[in-house]
């Protein structure tokens, strides 16, 4: 069974939004894609497991925090791990420059 999650919404980094205006380059997810959500302010990644009526299901990949990057098990009552519904205007890019990958903190 899925956990019920209130998507914050995803404003000005829609991917609805961004894909009406240019429909080049959309694709409907498939299974084992990565999609990216709101949820009290903390970046949610899902993995995709199936796709029915313009809502992809699947795990909870990553929490992140977008203003450090770093990553949480936790966010509200949602945890890594748990199986959600992401309806497709819930459907979030990733902020930009906060979420790093650890190879990209190179010192030199």
């Amino acid at each position: 069974m899925h956990k019920h999650v209130e998507w914050d919404d995803p404003g000005a980094d829609s991917v609805m939004r961004h894909y009406e205006k240019n429909p080049i380059g959309y694709s409907d997810p498939g299974p084992g894609d990565i999609l990216s959500a709101r949820y009290q302010g903390v970046v949610v990644r899902i993995r995709v497991d199936a796709y029915v009526d313009s809502t992809s299901i699947g795990e909870v990949v990553a929490l992140i925090n977008p203003g450090t990057g770093k990553r949480r098990q936790l966010a509200g009552k949602l945890a890594k791990g748990d199986i959600v519904r992401l309806p497709d205007a819930s459907r979030a890019f990733e902020p930009t420059g906060g979420d790093k990958d650890d190879e990209d903190d190179d010192p030199t």
